[in-house]
């Protein structure tokens, strides 16, 4: 079945593939692009809430259709509710991007997350069989079987404290993510909302581990760390290589073990 290939530390003779993504959900799912009216979103009756995957500002050089694309490969992206702030949550771009991770940043338009996230095994989390299908390159100078690219992704668990302070949390946080797209490499973060137990999710894709390392320095970083610590009362991190290889659909997620990722 299309989607993700989890690849474990000690081989074996198959992949796991991930299953289809199912939306059973009663409730609307805030991680799902809301419906809109012209009447519902000039006068709203309530607040909708809606957090979709954030995903780094591109170069000012660059757009969603830009020109190392082949146009009739492309998917339509999804279709966003207007904006005042052209740029989303953060005001700053990413100084670069290389092809193949455009293509990925692209892709990830489409993600979704499953029902009880903050507990599934990372690999079951998002929809990636249509984030696979959604993945189109022209890096046709790499011959099939070989590596197109790898990224580094960094999951976060965590369980919030009673009564902690969330507004400090959040603009910490926000803080961080805004420098971290400033020093370059982050092409995606993802926050879940809380379970009702308070369980949690987070994830950062990064254009190489070397750019995550880097980021992990930067004074905002810092900063909610040492709120995360004692606004939590466990907080995990899980480490997974993901990569593409050329004429195989499926991404491959693979647990990181050391040594370099991405470039």
């Amino acid at each position: 079945m299309p989607g993700l290939n989890l690849v474990p530390v000690q081989p074996r003779t198959s992949s796991v593939p991930l299953p289809r993504s199912q939306d059973h959900q009663q409730e609307r799912d805030p991680h799902a692009l809301p419906s809109y009216t012209n009447e519902s979103f000039n006068e709203p009756q309530e607040p909708v809430l809606f957090l979709p995957p954030l995903l780094s500002a591109l170069p000012a050089s660059l757009s969603s259709r830009a020109k190392h694309h082949d146009r009739s490969k492309l998917t339509e992206l999804p279709k966003l509710p207007p904006h005042p702030d052209r740029l989303g949550p953060t005001a700053t771009r990413l100084p670069d991007i290389d092809p193949a991770s455009l293509s990925l940043h692209r892709a990830l338009h489409f993600l979704k997350s499953r029902k009880g996230f903050a507990k599934l095994p990372y690999d079951e989390v998002f929809n990636w069989d249509e984030i696979s299908a959604a993945y189109h390159s022209d890096l046709d100078k790499i011959p099939d079987g070989e590596l197109e690219r790898e990224w580094y992704v960094v999951a976060f668990r965590s369980k919030r404290k009673a009564g902690s302070d969330s507004a400090a949390l959040y603009d910490a946080d926000r803080l961080a993510h805004e420098e971290a797209i400033q020093n370059g490499g982050l092409i995606m973060y993802w926050y879940g909302v809380p379970e009702e137990s308070g369980d949690n999710l987070a994830t950062c894709i990064w254009q190489s581990r070397a750019h995550a390392i880097a980021a992990n320095s930067g004074p905002h970083h810092v900063k909610a760390m040492r709120l995360a610590a004692s606004s939590f009362e466990y907080y995990t991190f899980e480490k997974f290589i993901l990569r593409k290889w050329k004429g195989v659909t499926d991404l491959e997620l693979t647990p990181y073990t050391e040594g370099p990722v991405g470039w």
